[in-house]
C-alpha cells in the first residue's frame, strides 16, 4: 500500500515536472523578440538638417544590423521639444527612438518643457561638434586675447550672432563672456544661416557657431576663426587653439546620439546598444561626419547615459547664471 502510494507521488511529481518544462517552453516561445517590427526615429528639428541628416544614416546603417526597416519622422517645434515629449510619452517597447540633440539636456533649464535627457536610456553617441568663435577676415583682431581684451575695454559694444535664444551657440559665447569677464552683446537669428549672413554683411562683429558651418567662408578668405569653445581642436580648423588651450575654462559643444524611452526592457536597450556599437564604426556614417565637419565620438548606451547626467546638472546650474532664466 505504501509503495503504491509512493509511486503515485513519483508520477505526479514527474508530471507536474513535465507540465513545468512545457509551461516555461511555451512562455518562452510565446516570448516577444525584438525586433519584430519596423522601428521609427524622431527627428525634433526640420527635415534636410545636420541632425536629420545624421540620423538618416544612422537609421539606414541600424536597419542593416537589425533586419527590419527604420523610418525617420520629423517632428518640430519648441527647440526640439515637441519631438523629444512624442517620444518620451511612446509605448516603452524599443520601436521609437529619438535623435537625442545636446538641447535634451537644456530645455528644462531654459523652461520650455519639462522634458530632458532623464526622460530616456541612450543606445549610443555618434558625433560631437563644437562651437567657434568666428569674425570676418578683414578685423582688427587675429587671435582671442585680442577681440576679449578689446570686449573688455568696451563693454556691450562687441555683437555676436548666434542661432536662437538659448540655443547650445548662445550658451557657448555667454560662458566664453562670463569665463572672461567681459560684456558681449548677443544678437539671436533663427538658425546658424542667417547668424552667418549677417556677419558676411557686416552687421555684426562675431558669430558663435560651429567651424563646420563656416568653414565655405573660411575657405573663401572671407572669416577667421580665433578659437575653438571644446575639449578638442576641431577636425575642420586644426590649427586653431582651443579656449582651454588659451587659458579660459570654458567647453561648449552641439552632439547627437540615439535613445528609447526610459522604461523599455533592458534586454531591448542592449540590442540596441551592441547594434548602434557596429552602426558608429561604419564607414558611411564616419565619412558623413568627416563631410559634414562633426567629430566621430562614439559612446555607448551606459557611457551616454552617464555623460547626459553630468550635461544636464551643468545645464540647471549654467543656464539661469547665464541667461537669467
Amino acid at each position: 500500500m505504501f509503495n503504491s502510494k509512493l509511486l503515485k507521488a513519483f508520477k505526479y511529481a514527474a508530471l507536474g515536472a513535465a507540465l513545468g518544462c512545457f509551461a516555461a517552453t511555451s512562455i518562452a516561445s510565446a516570448a516577444p523578440k525584438y525586433p519584430r517590427k519596423q522601428i521609427q526615429i524622431v527627428v525634433p528639428y526640420a527635415p534636410g538638417g545636420a541632425s536629420d541628416t545624421v540620423a538618416r544614416i544612422y537609421g539606414k546603417e541600424l536597419e542593416g544590423q537589425l533586419g527590419k526597416p527604420v523610418i525617420i519622422v520629423n517632428r518640430t517645434g519648441a527647440s526640439g521639444a515637441v519631438g523629444l515629449e512624442s517620444v518620451k510619452n511612446s509605448r516603452a517597447d524599443g520601436y521609437t527612438m529619438a535623435y537625442m540633440p545636446v538641447e535634451s539636456t537644456m530645455i528644462a533649464a531654459l523652461g520650455i518643457a519639462d522634458v530632458s535627457s532623464d526622460d530616456f536610456k541612450f543606445a549610443c553617441r555618434v558625433m560631437t561638434i563644437p562651437a567657434a568663435i568666428t569674425v570676418s577676415a578683414d578685423a582688427p583682431w587675429n587671435t582671442l586675447e585680442e577681440f576679449l581684451k578689446y570686449a573688455k575695454e568696451n563693454p556691450g559694444k562687441i555683437m555676436v550672432g548666434n542661432s536662437g535664444s538659448g540655443s547650445i551657440w548662445h550658451v557657448a559665447a555667454a560662458s566664453l563672456e562670463k569665463s572672461a569677464d567681459v560684456e558681449f552683446n548677443h544678437v539671436p537669428f533663427d538658425g546658424a544661416a542667417p547668424a552667418i549672413a549677417a556677419l558676411l554683411g557686416k552687421n555684426i562683429t562675431a558669430v558663435a557657431v560651429s567651424p563646420a558651418e563656416v568653414k565655405t567662408n573660411v575657405d573663401a578668405g572671407q572669416f577667421k576663426v580665433l578659437a575653438v569653445i571644446g575639449d578638442a581642436r576641431s577636425s575642420v580648423v586644426p590649427d586653431v587653439k582651443t579656449t582651454k588651450e588659451l587659458g579660459y575654462d570654458v567647453s561648449a559643444m552641439g552632439w547627437g546620439g540615439f535613445a528609447v524611452p526610459k522604461g523599455t526592457p533592458d534586454e531591448i536597450v542592449d540590442i540596441l546598444d551592441k547594434a548602434s556599437a557596429k552602426v558608429a564604426q561604419s564607414e558611411e556614417l564616419k565619412k558623413l561626419l568627416k563631410e559634414r565637419g562633426f567629430e566621430h565620438a562614439y559612446l555607448s548606451g551606459e557611457e551616454m547615459d552617464k555623460f547626459a547626467q553630468d550635461q544636464l546638472k551643468q545645464y540647471k546650474e549654467l543656464i539661469p547664471q547665464l541667461l537669467g532664466k
